[in-house]
């Protein structure tokens, strides 16, 4: 094993492990970074489909999200990729272990389903690394302060790959479908590019404004342990996949303004009229609406004509509206004056960049597409990088393209 070459953890997804063939593909990847020298450990994702048909069959026995029993059954997934993976490596003549969450420990507390990572214990990595062996980490997983199985939840094998990665040290690939980080989806634009190098933070806000290539709390965790993230693509030949890297902020020379546009669709926008200004009947609100397991993106609040109250507008999900007007019900009768309306039919864009920091021509340009393709803004927020407007559903992959151009995206 190279004493110079950093540790380097590779995390496949379902997709790449979804057959025989899949996985054996993804084997030759491995073989060809263990054979650099430098130690390799694994981290896999259950194959495609298998989630959702052991969760299918949990449900039709009673278990649902959240239970402890159904945890055990998700996890399962994992194990028997991890057991695949080991024996294609075995086959090319690479030494290969499965390992299980339990056996490291990954440990980990919160509720089923959606538990967080406290710790690694990285002693048997080590050692398995130590003696040439690839381990091949069951990802998704880990064992709670009692002793059970618990699952991270959807995208959780990202998040096990990323903490794998700091506990050893090592650089970590995230092999996927495609081949690295677009300045927007393909599919819709044609013109789009991969993105050589992205920070943290950007990909943080392309990953929660809709972009699916990496999980969001995968990449928290890396920017916290200072971990360098590749998103690379199984679906090529090993060493041919340019990916994208994803790194803090100071290893990037040059930086676009805007990195990138994503998007959401099935959007809602919830407005509330005549709340009570000092923040109570605000609170209020989104105390239920976290009750009620509602996810909240964007708010804007405002003085009302009168200034004795104010106007709060956020947007949920598609899926979360029932939830969230239910809740909201519940509480409107306790304030008097208050009114509540909704609008669906809305999808999400977003532009996103370091560079947009204290530049106001980025909105203006913004505005300027739009207005000029008849694409009505029904509601805007900011971050520091990242501008989001809601748009009727019809229009959504016309802002896109035109807003990709605007920006330079479609530029080398």
């Amino acid at each position: 094993m190279s004493d110079t070459l950093p540790r380097l953890v590779l995390k496949f997804g379902g997709t790449s492990m979804a057959d025989a063939e899949r996985i054996a593909h993804s084997a030759s990847i491995v073989a060809a970074e263990a054979r650099t020298g430098r130690g390799v450990a694994v981290v896999v994702s259950a194959m495609a489909g298998e989630t959702d048909r052991l969760l299918s069959l949990a449900t039709s026995l009673g278990g649902g999200l959240g239970e402890v029993e159904t945890d055990t059954v998700l996890s399962a997934g994992e194990q028997v990729s991890a057991a695949l993976m080991a024996l294609a490596l075995q086959r090319v003549g690479l030494k290969a272990r499965a390992v299980m969450g339990w056996q490291l420990p990954i440990e980990v507390d919160g509720p089923p389903g959606s538990a967080r990572i406290t710790g690694i214990d990285p002693h048997l990595l080590d050692a398995l690394l130590d003696q040439d062996t690839i381990p091949v980490v069951a990802g998704y997983q880990g064992v709670s302060a009692d002793g059970r199985l618990a699952t991270l939840g959807r995208g959780g094998t990202d998040l096990t790959a990323a903490a794998v990665a700091a506990a050893l040290q090592a650089e970590c690939d995230i092999y996927t479908d495609v081949d690295g980080v677009f300045t927007t989806d393909p599919r819709i634009e044609p013109a789009a590019r991969r993105v050589g190098r992205i920070s943290h933070d950007e990909m943080l806000e392309l990953a929660a404004m809709g972009a699916k290539v990496l999980q969001t709390r995968s990449v928290e965790y890396a920017k916290a342990k200072g971990v360098v993230l590749r998103v690379k693509s199984s679906f090529l030949d090993a060493g041919s996949s340019a990916g994208t890297e994803v790194v803090c902020p100071a290893d990037i020379a040059e930086r676009r303004v805007v990195s990138g546009v994503a998007y959401a669709r099935d959007q809602a926008r919830l407005s509330l009229y005549g709340l009570d200004a000092d923040g109570a009947q605000a609170a209020i609100v989104f105390s239920a609406l976290a009750e009620a397991g509602v996810g909240i993106d964007m708010i804007v609040q405002a003085r009302s004509r009168s200034g004795d109250s104010v106007n709060l507008e956020f947007s949920v999900e598609g899926k979360d509206l029932d939830r969230a007007l239910a809740a909201l019900r519940r509480h409107l009768d306790e304030m008097p004056g208050s009114a509540c309306a909704h609008q669906t039919g809305l999808a999400k864009v977003s532009v996103v960049g370091t560079g947009l920091r204290g530049r106001a021509d980025v909105a203006r340009t913004l505005y300027e597409v739009l207005r000029s393709r008849n694409i009505a803004v029904r509601m805007a927020a900011t971050s520091e990088i990242k501008i989001s407007v809601l748009v009727d559903s019809d229009w959504l992959e016309h802002a896109v393209r035109a807003l990709h151009s605007a920006y330079g995206l479609d530029q080398s």
